[in-house]
């Protein structure tokens, strides 16, 4: 685990949301410089962080709307650190907890030395990370519903469909195995959305 280490003037965690930022500002002595929620947006964080952006930090907890705070921070020439999720659960997890506290625990990780960092994909990359990962996730449901085909046939106690079923010429017959209208329905190739096959 990496921890972010270097030293500001000022630290700013921001508990990030779809729709709106709690920001927790901290001098180098641990003093609360501001602390407010704001609309999510660049102009509205420009103008709250605008007179402490000359030695500034700014962290966040990763989570799916990062990627326009990091492009904001680069823009800006502000420090911009993401926190590993897991490992900031682990860190700064409690039974109080809301977007002041939270945006108030992170200025203090970043202060202290103890934010634990996740790496910041150059935005020329994110584009392809995000769309192999849709892939994968694509490629793993396809997988688990042609094993869904042969655990079926099993169930119902029929051969072996001896076939590979992800070549489409490979599925042709392989509904008329079932003698239950219902199963058939299921694995009839052809359009709509109750076809797996």
């Amino acid at each position: 685990m990496k921890f972010y280490t270097k030293t500001h003037q000022y630290y700013c965690g921001i508990d990030l949301h779809a729709r709106n930022l709690y920001v927790c500002i901290l001098d180098n002595e641990g003093n609360i410089c501001l602390h407010k929620n704001i609309n999510a947006g660049p102009e509205p964080l420009l103008k709250l962080i605008k007179a402490y952006q000359h030695d500034l930090v700014l962290g966040v907890e990763c989570m799916f709307s990062w990627y326009w705070v990091a492009d904001f921070c680069e823009d800006h020439g502000i420090e911009f650190v993401l926190g590993h999720a897991l490992y900031m659960k682990a860190i700064h997890g409690g039974k109080a907890k809301n977007d002041k506290i939270d945006s108030h625990k992170i200025a203090v990780l970043l202060r202290g030395g103890m934010f634990p960092e996740a790496y910041v994909y150059p935005s020329v990359l994110r584009g392809t990370r995000d769309l192999l990962r849709r892939r994968m996730h694509l490629m793993h449901k396809r997988a688990e519903l042609l094993s869904h085909v042969h655990n079926t046939n099993s169930q119902y106690n029929l051969p072996e469909i001896g076939k590979n079923l992800r070549y489409a010429f490979n599925r042709e017959g392989v509904a008329e195995r079932f003698s239950d209208d219902s199963v058939q329905k299921r694995y009839r190739t052809g359009s709509g959305a109750d076809r797996i096959l």
